[in-house]
Order: C-alpha cells, then sequence, then structure tokens
C-alpha cells in the first residue's frame, strides 16, 4: 500500500511542477477528495449507501469536489484545484487529469431509468479548466479537452476538442513528443471563450503552415536526389 501510494504521489508531481515534495501533494485536495472516493466507492459497492453518501459530503466540504460514490476511478488520478463534479456512472481511466471546475454530467434519461447517463475518459485523458462533458459519450485515450470545451459526442483517441460545442482541430495530440501535455491543448496557451473561433482559426492556420513547410523541404530534398542522381549517370 505504502508503494502505491508513493507511486501515485510521484504521478502527481510528475503533471504539476509547483510541489517541491511529496509532503505537499499530499495536501491537495484532489489527492483526498480521491482518498475519501476510494472509501465512499467500497460503501458503495457494498450497498451501504447512506454511509456512501455520508463520506461524499464530508469530503465535498473539505475539498469543494464533488465525486459520486458510484464513479469507477482508475490509477493515478489527479485533480489539480477543485470545484469538480463527476457524475454516479463515470468512469475514468489510468493516468487522467482533471483541471478545476470541470464537470462530467449525465444526460436526463428520456425512459425514466438511470442507466448509463454520464462520461467514459479513457486513459490519459487531459481535461482543462472549465471543460464540460456531457451525456454516456466515450472520450478515448490520450484526447484533449481544451480549456471551456463543451463536449457532447465521442471524442477519437489521440484528439485535441475546442469550442462550444466541441471539436476536433488539426491537431493530433499523438504526434507531440511530450509525455504530458498541461492544459488540455497544444494549440495555445489559452483559449478565452469570447474570442475562441479566432483562436481555433489561428491554430489551424498555424499547423497548415507547418505542414506547407515540411512538404516543401521533403520536395526540396527529392529534387536534390534527384540532381544527384542524374549527376551520377551522366
Amino acid at each position: 500500500m505504502a508503494s502505491g501510494l508513493l507511486a501515485y504521489l510521484d504521478s502527481v508531481k510528475a503533471r504539476d511542477p509547483a510541489p517541491r515534495s511529496r509532503w505537499e501533494v499530499l495536501l491537495y485536495p484532489g489527492v483526498w477528495a480521491l482518498g475519501f472516493h476510494r472509501v465512499a466507492h467500497w460503501l458503495f459497492g457494498g450497498r451501504l449507501y447512506f454511509l456512501a453518501r455520508f463520506v461524499n459530503h464530508l469530503s465535498r466540504m473539505l475539498t469543494a469536489i464533488d465525486i459520486h460514490p458510484g464513479a469507477t476511478i482508475g490509477r493515478n488520478f489527479f485533480i489539480d484545484h477543485g470545484f469538480v463534479v463527476i457524475g454516479e456512472t463515470a468512469e475514468i481511466g489510468d493516468d487522467v487529469t482533471i483541471y478545476q471546475q470541470v464537470t462530467l454530467g449525465g444526460t436526463n434519461p428520456t425512459n425514466g431509468e438511470a442507466g448509463k447517463r454520464h462520461p467514459t475518459l479513457s486513459d490519459g485523458v487531459i481535461v482543462g479548466s472549465g471543460a464540460q462533458i456531457l451525456g454516456p459519450i466515450v472520450v478515448g485515450a490520450r484526447a484533449r479537452i481544451g480549456a471551456n470545451s463543451v463536449v457532447t459526442k465521442d471524442v477519437p483517441p489521440g484528439a485535441t476538442m475546442v469550442g462550444i460545442p466541441a471539436r476536433s482541430t488539426l491537431v493530433d495530440a499523438e504526434q507531440s513528443s511530450a509525455s504530458f501535455l498541461p492544459y488540455g491543448t497544444i494549440c495555445s496557451e489559452s483559449f478565452d471563450p469570447a474570442t475562441q473561433k479566432l483562436e481555433i482559426l489561428q491554430c489551424e492556420v498555424e499547423q497548415l503552415r507547418k505542414r506547407i513547410a515540411e512538404l516543401v523541404e521533403e520536395r526540396d530534398l527529392t529534387r536534390q536526389e534527384t540532381d544527384i542522381k542524374g549527376r551520377g549517370r551522366a
């Protein structure tokens, strides 16, 4: 158990440059919220619903993070700051990172049955500040959800989603060499809701410019190789 806790604290420290030691990480509200949730989820699985809710209520008062006891959460889950809401049927994979004011919300079932109504986040997903992921959708592995985005449809693995409603940019998270990409987007450092469309277009133009430069470089190299071969034959 001790080795597992140390591994978890190290995983958080690797994603956040602020803490100087594991002791500081132990004070993070997201770490406490996850610890409370492990207890509440165990009680929930034993059908001790009132006790599970009591632990959940205590956790929410202390951390400002509301994780329903029924939510399923994998290894190394990190909530950076608070004011996060995670619904009952949400499923979260391993190494997922969520920033502040994120909601994994549900839909109102028209048939009156509860069922699966909250999102599933696959391994390695990063969700930026203020994002809303709604309904029983699946966010693919290593996908990035940009700040303040509203996601209501399935997200392909490795995609970067921005906007309201969220749509994929030309940036593929899988193309990045970085092991961790903070804040849910590699397009720009920030997305202002008032200028999101312009920022998205600027991001796409920048990616197109890079791609054109790569194609021009490939063409020049091909021409040089052709010229060298032609001289050799002469």
